[in-house]
């Protein structure tokens, strides 16, 4: 039985999609990971992909492939990925259930690791893909 890291909205799908098509090349989807920085001490970093790393968990979802860095996968078990269109701005948003707080403006995150006790007594299997 595998255990999906995080899932992506249709309109995500869409995104990365379009992302990858306007790219080019060799360009075979992006890469989701974590890295410090902002006020409130971490952002979320998306880049495109043409040649994964071997240890990456691959999310796909209507043709569109996310690859989520290892050092990642525990802050973003549960998260759904989704793309949004505003007056103010477009992008990708994150429903992460392991986000504790955001700066104010909307481009930092605090995130802790996913409870895996939590996810295990709720009946989730936690097994890696790949």
């Amino acid at each position: 039985m595998g255990f999906a890291v995080m899932s992506l909205s249709d309109a995500a799908a869409q995104r990365v999609n379009a992302i990858v098509e306007n790219a080019g090349g060799d360009t075979k989807g992006i890469r989701l990971s974590i890295k410090k920085g902002g006020c409130a001490g971490m952002e979320y970093a998306v880049d495109l992909v043409t040649e994964p790393h071997a240890k990456d968990d691959l999310i796909e979802h209507a043709g569109a492939r996310v690859w989520v860095a290892p050092e990642a996968v525990l802050y973003l078990l549960g998260t759904r990925m989704d793309f949004e269109v505003t007056k103010m701005r477009s992008g990708f948003t994150f429903n992460n259930p392991n986000q504790t707080s955001a700066c104010g403006c909307g481009e930092s995150v605090e995130l802790k690791p996913a409870d895996l006790a939590a996810l295990a007594a709720n009946g989730e299997a936690v097994v890696r893909v790949g």
